[in-house]
């Protein structure tokens, strides 16, 4: 399986820029040379906290990923599974 290219906010951008101006997903993917799924689900991720084309100027680079990819992945200092009991293992 290929590695995950991560989006650059430019491309972010854009794709907010064309689904704003009512170009379909398919259409974006093709445009930015990514997967459709890629294309859907950061758009699902700007409508569920209410961004939409144009953004507000003062919208840097950074506020922009926080804002869509601030609950991406693991808390931080917590673990999917439990840690197992290593000192009962090593006898």
């Amino acid at each position: 399986m290929p590695a995950k290219r991560r989006l650059t906010m430019r491309q972010l951008r854009q794709m907010l820029r064309l689904a704003g101006s009512g170009t379909s997903s398919r259409e974006i993917a093709v445009v930015l040379g990514i997967a459709r799924s890629t294309v859907q689900d950061n758009l699902r991720r700007a409508a569920a906290i209410g961004l939409s084309w144009p953004l507000p100027g003062e919208l840097t680079d950074d506020a922009l990923e926080n804002k869509l990819f601030a609950r991406n992945g693991v808390k931080q200092g917590t673990r999917r599974r439990t840690e197992p009991n290593w000192a009962h293992l090593a006898v």
